[in-house]
């Protein structure tokens, strides 16, 4: 991974593929399912550059053609690629670094495309962050309350011996959050703030909807 002060190699106009309550963060690991044209179009034009793609929520429902944005998206890498029979793609993205938009372009694609700037975000190049002990611990032990409350299994063992940032990161990209608590987690400053979220939103949940399930 790149030291926090090299981003050039990082496109300042990227394609963004909103999607709301999908989440991406960096080092994290996105699995796609591509069907639609314009982003079989965004996919093939990424695969022939520099393979990056922008996740960023979109703010309310995806109904209009070019609904408005959050601010901050995750700019990921293609890292895995296949095409299927029936002409879909199924890709990974794995999270290089947020960014905040700058301005949206006017193209002749069909799918979006921004120019942005990730110098606020340039720890997010930097080695894994680590969490006091105390509030790892506090972590998993809400974590186990809401998988247990929400009739959820988990490999324990993986979840014990995961690093800081995989934990922080995977719980935050896999739960169901509402799509403003997931913007919340994406643009949490330090991964202990991050966590701190987590275990507020985990308690919150833990008092919601009884049907609440963990989307894969």
């Amino acid at each position: 991974m790149a030291g926090s002060s090299d981003l050039g190699d990082l496109p300042r106009v990227i394609p963004v593929f909103p999607l709301t309550g999908v989440l991406l963060l960096p080092r994290g690991h996105l699995p796609l399912n591509i069907f639609e044209p314009r982003y079989l179009d965004m996919v093939r034009d990424a695969m022939a550059s520099e393979r990056i793609i922008g996740m960023i929520q979109p703010r309310g429902s995806l109904r209009g053609k070019r609904p408005a944005l959050y601010d901050v998206g995750c700019a990921g890498r293609i890292s895995a690629f296949e095409e299927t029979e029936d002409g879909r793609y199924l890709i990974t993205l794995t999270g290089v670094s947020r960014f905040r938009i700058l301005s949206e372009l006017t193209t002749v694609t069909a799918y979006r495309q921004v120019e942005v700037d990730y110098a606020p975000f340039s720890q997010d190049r930097t080695d894994s962050a680590t969490l006091a002990e105390p509030l790892r611990a506090e972590l998993l032990a809400r974590l186990e309350v809401y998988l247990d409350d929400h009739g959820l299994r988990a490999d324990w063992n993986a979840v014990r011996n995961a690093v800081d940032e995989m934990l922080v990161n995977a719980i935050a990209m896999l739960c169901p959050f509402d799509a403003v608590e997931k913007q919340a987690l994406l643009e949490a400053p330090t991964i202990a703030e991050r966590a701190q979220a987590l275990i507020t939103l985990m308690r919150f949940e833990d008092h919601g909807d009884p049907d609440t399930t963990m989307r894969h």
